[in-house]
Order: C-alpha cells, then structure tokens, then sequence
C-alpha cells in the first residue's frame, strides 16, 4: 500500500520504536475498537439483548482485521468506524445485526484511545526507567570527578560530573513521577451515547440499570470512565498527557544542549559516542558533529509546541462536540508519543556510549579553577585580621591581569602571583594558598549529594506499579 516513491511520515519508520508504532497503527486500533464491541456485546447479552452464540462469533473475528476491505469502504462512505462495522458485521454474520448496538462512534473511538494513551505511556515509562537507571550509574561512577562550572557560559566555580548528571536526573525523576501518577488516572468515555446522558442505553435497557451496566463495562475493559462526559471524553486529556510527554522533552533538551556546549573543543570535556565508521561531514571529513544531541533537541522542539493544538482542542470543543479535533489528533497523539519515544531512545545511546574526557577537565580547572578560589582567601584572610573590603579589591586587581594574560593564550599566572605578594602573605602563607587553591576541597557536598540521588533513583523505580 505504501512505498518510498509516496511521502511516509519519518515517524513510519525512521523514528520511534516498533513498539511505540504498533500502538498507533491502524491495525491494533481497529483490533481494539473490536475488542471493544465484543466487550459492549458481551455485556448487553447481560442484559438480554444478545446472545452468547453471537458474542462468541464476534470474539473470534476480532483479529481479522482486514484494511484493504475496510478502506475501500470507507471510500465510499466516509466514515472510517462504520466501514469497519461493516466489515466485522458481514465477518459475524449471525451477529452482524447487533454489533455497535445502542453506541455512538466515540463510545468506541474514545475508549479506544484511553487505552493506547495507558499502552503507550508504558512504553515511555519503561523508556525512562531504563534511563534514569543509566544515569544513576553514570552519577556513581563521577560523583567525585571535579569538573568546571559555569554560569551564564562563563567558568565560574567547581563542581563534579556526578553532581551536574544529577541534575539531569533529577528533572527526568520527576518526570517519571509525574507520568506514573497520570497513568492510573486515564478515562476512558465510557458508553454515554451521543451527547453524553445514555439516553440510547436507557431505552435499551431502563434507566435505572445504566450505573450497573457502565461499572460491568469498566470491569471488563479494565478501564476506568470519567463519570461525566459528552459525546467525547473531555479532551483536557490529551493536553494533560501531551504536556506531561512535553516535559520530558524538555529535560531531555536541557541535558542534549548541554552536552553540545561541553563537546565543542573550545571545551571538550565530554563527547557522543561516534563509531568507526561515522561520518560527520560531506565536506569535511573531520568533523564530529554531536549529531544525538542535535537530534534530541530539534524533535523536542517540535514536541514543546504540540500542548498548544492539544489546548486548542480542549478549549474550542463548542457545547457537546464539534469535529474540529479529529483530524490533527491522527497526527498529534501518535507523534507526540512517538517524538518522546525516539528522545529516550537516543538519549540512552548517547548516556551509554558517553565518552569522558577527564585530562581535559582538568586543563580547564587548571585554566579556571583558581579564579573561583580566591573567595576563600579573602574570607580567610578577613578572618585573619585584613580589611575585606582592601582585600577583595586586591584580588580583582590579581584576577584580571590573570585574565588578560588567558586572553592572550598564556598560562593563568594567579596562583603564583598570589603566593609572591606580601599584602597577601602577611595573612596566609604561601602553602595555605595552595591548599585554599586545590578544587577538590572546593566542591562542597556535590559528591555526597549527587550519590544521594544516585540511591533515590534506585528506591523510587524498585516501588510497584500502581
């Protein structure tokens, strides 16, 4: 039906897992719009309106999903869940007259739907378990590594590796928080009918009995409902979920930035992995593009805006439904979950195959490190008896003929500068100074805290599912 000479979607086959592709294919959602008239059926026989010979022909015609036929229907009629009735029904010709019995379109679309939102959410979960338990490894082995810090790209203090993937860590911590929590809430319409009262159902059944038959419905489906309805599930759903995916986006671009920073050379203390092979440029053969990273942060680009359409679709719904979401949302459910799928997956390869570059870290601490230090030795020495206020101008006037002396390609002449003058010597000597100047005595608890999160991340994914 499809071939490389028509347009395919990336997410069809370049991007995303086989698993995440399977939830949103055609297949598996016609196979669970039968599953669930087999389950309504099922129910209704209940209740005496079918029998049990014509829910078990339906049960067995349920995997017998057949797209060719179907779309050669829906051709003809415009209508993509009734060209698929007709096709279970002429497949169940003894029940053929009863399936989709007292429903409307989205008692079976929606519910539908509720139920690949919980698969799919599985698969992302699964994804960042998988990750963070990466990155609790990762922030073990560097918990104690130094490595320079900087704030507004400008070397500022020292810190470790461990300490700063902790950070990283920490937001997709909350993130799998956040989405293991939305998924033990996730409703699915229920059978309500066409503007959400049941009307339909009660004249099938009696009004009274429509509790009773909706809570045998959830039961089989294993579903939960939303009590109140229209002819819709509300589609603040799908933002809520849209966003939730969108978070994850966003720290996952966080540490794909981040990393491209750290691998350009004017750094270089951290890289992607990159094979033998690769090749990093058509034009220059030398380059070694962080092209994950990159990857990473254009498809979550695109995932940040999708919240905005699902928002649009949940706001401008006028009364008990219009038809304006339909068409975005064959687009915007799979591809949101399939942008975040293919982020984790590059995400881990790249956690995995992360090459470290610890001499370089410390040429740059050599290079910067002791700028950040001189605030210990105004303290001490202020402590010791000298003006701090004399003393913090000393060492800004120290600071910057070192910086200048950087800027022209030299050695950072601070520390020994430090050490040969007497307005400082008078109050530490010069082997104080050196001690004062070392880094590793100037990461404060980043080792203790980044092994912290380490031990969260391993205590909060051994908890039972909910």
């Amino acid at each position: 039906m499809f071939s490389f000479e028509s347009y395919l979607s990336p997410f069809s086959w370049r991007y995303g897992s086989s698993e995440m592709r399977a939830v949103w294919s055609e297949v598996n959602k016609r196979r669970l719009w039968r599953r669930i008239w087999v389950a309504l059926a099922r129910i209704e026989m209940q209740f005496g309106l079918v029998t049990a010979d014509q829910v078990d022909e339906m049960d067995q015609a349920v995997s017998a999903v057949d797209m060719e036929w179907s779309l050669h229907l829906e051709a003809e009629i415009h209508h993509d869940l009734m060209a698929e009735l007709k096709v279970f029904a002429a497949q169940s010709p003894l029940a053929g007259g009863i399936i989709h019995l007292g429903a409307t379109s989205m008692d079976i679309e929606d519910n539908a739907d509720a139920i690949r939102l919980r698969q799919s959410v599985d698969l992302i979960l699964g994804g960042l378990e998988e990750l963070l338990r990466t990155f609790a490894k990762k922030i073990e082995q560097y918990a104690a590594q130094p490595v320079m810090a900087y704030t507004h790209l400008q070397p500022a203090e020292p810190t470790t590796l461990g300490y700063r993937l902790s950070l990283y860590a920490q937001d997709l911590l909350h993130d799998w928080q956040d989405l293991r929590r939305l998924r033990a809430e996730i409703r699915g319409k229920g059978f309500k009918g066409a503007v959400g009262t049941a009307a339909g159902y009660a004249d099938l059944i009696g009004e009274d009995k429509i509790t009773d038959f909706e809570n045998r419905l959830t039961q089989l489906l294993d579903l939960p409902f939303y009590s109140i309805s229209s002819q819709t599930y509300p589609r603040r759903q799908d933002f809520i979920f849209i966003s939730a995916l969108a978070a994850v986006a966003a720290s996952l671009s966080k540490f794909a930035l981040d990393l491209r920073f750290l691998q350009s050379p004017a750094v270089g203390e951290v890289s992607e992995p990159f094979s033998a092979k690769q090749v990093g440029s058509s034009a220059m053969p030398f380059k070694r593009n962080p092209i994950m990273a990159e990857k990473i942060d254009s498809l979550a680009r695109q995932l940040s805006v999708n919240p905005q359409i699902a928002w649009q679709n949940a706001a401008n719904s006028i009364l008990e439904r219009t038809l304006d979401d339909s068409a975005n949302r064959r687009t915007l459910l799979p591809e949101s979950f399939l942008i975040c799928d293919e982020l984790l997956i590059t995400a881990q390869k790249l956690l995995d195959g992360l090459q470290v570059h610890t001499e370089v870290m410390q040429a740059n601490l050599d290079r910067y490190a002791p700028f950040a230090s001189t605030e210990r030795i105004m303290m001490l020495a202020s402590k010791r008896g000298a003006d701090r206020q004399e003393m913090h101008e000393l060492l800004r006037e120290h600071t910057l003929t070192a910086w200048k002396d950087l800027q022209n390609g030299k050695q950072n002449p601070l520390i020994n500068a430090l050490k040969n003058d007497t307005r400082i010597t008078r109050y530490l000597s010069p082997q104080e100074i050196d001690q004062l100047l070392k880094v590793d005595g100037y990461t404060g608890k980043a080792k203790q805290w980044a092994l912290q999160m380490s031990a969260r991340i391993f205590g909060e994914l051994k908890c039972p599912p909910l």
